[in-house]
């Protein structure tokens, strides 16, 4: 029989591309040149690259290069869109002008800065590196996993389709809409949609719509979710019955950068207490 190509995906880095570096060598993906060595292994980044560590741009071309590296090695390495994604072309585009709010001033710029904004990343972005954000998808479904970089049920306001979803937050930010702008950032925001009593029921009612039989997050750190320090993470979160798993280690906290394979064996998994 055929061996099927390993499935792997990575949880938020917010600018630490040492740790990333560090991590996908651990797992086999990358050399100690930090070229790709994972053969024809598929990778999926789940967004927020960017804000709250020190080289968020750094970490896209390192990502931009090794999608090249694998595909030249019949592998792959592709990304969702982050809300940090969105916060960041927002600043680029929109600065400080203020959204139409009733509920107090707001900015990309004001949220920005609150939310971990580096100035070195504006400066090092390039309009490739524009161009080639505002192409990422919002979800993806891989071999039964329904990949998102939220824990909300938010990007259903944008359709019903993973295809919609994505073509319908694309052409908002091809746009110059601003308050639209700002839906995206304060969507894709939101979190938990998975936890308490109903998480397995809200995860299987979102995956007969999308697709998938789990849903693979980042977005929320597992050491809050838990209420442990972040040190204290050794692995991804499995809950809401077995039907959501997240990844993000909250390395911009001192967890770890996750990289994870798919599909997740169970007793590796920390899992929620009930």
């Amino acid at each position: 029989m055929e061996r099927a190509p390993s499935t792997y995906v990575v949880g938020d880095i917010h600018g630490h591309r040492d740790e990333l570096v560090a991590a996908l060598v651990d797992a086999g993906l990358l050399d100690a040149d930090e070229k790709w060595s994972g053969g024809d292994a598929h990778m999926w980044f789940l967004g927020d690259f960017v804000d709250r560590g020190p080289d968020g741009v750094g970490v896209i071309d390192l990502v931009m290069r090794l999608a090249e590296e694998a595909a030249e090695a019949d592998g792959s390495v592709d990304t969702l869109l982050g809300n940090h994604e969105v916060l960041l072309l927002g600043m680029h585009r929109f600065g400080d002008t203020e959204v139409p709010s009733d509920f107090g001033p707001r900015s990309f710029a004001r949220s920005w800065e609150i939310n971990g904004g580096q100035e070195s990343d504006q400066d090092a972005l390039t309009p490739e590196h524009i161009d080639w954000l505002l192409s990422r998808p919002l979800l993806a479904v891989v071999e039964d996993h329904l990949l998102m970089h939220s824990d909300t049920l938010e990007y259903l306001e944008w359709g019903t389709t993973i295809e919609e979803i994505n073509s319908s937050v694309r052409e908002v930010l091809h746009s110059d809409d601003l308050e639209q702008w700002w839906e995206v950032w304060r969507r894709m925001t939101t979190r938990y949609a998975f936890r308490g009593p109903r998480g397995e029921e809200v995860a299987d009612d979102l995956m007969r719509t999308l697709g998938g039989e789990m849903v693979v997050h980042g977005h929320s750190v597992i050491a809050d979710q838990l209420g442990l320090m972040p040190a204290q993470i050794d692995g991804p979160l499995r809950y809401a019955g077995g039907k959501a798993l997240g990844v993000d280690g909250g390395v911009f906290v001192g967890g770890p950068c996750l990289v994870v394979k798919l599909p997740y064996e169970a007793e590796e998994a920390q899992e929620e207490a009930p």
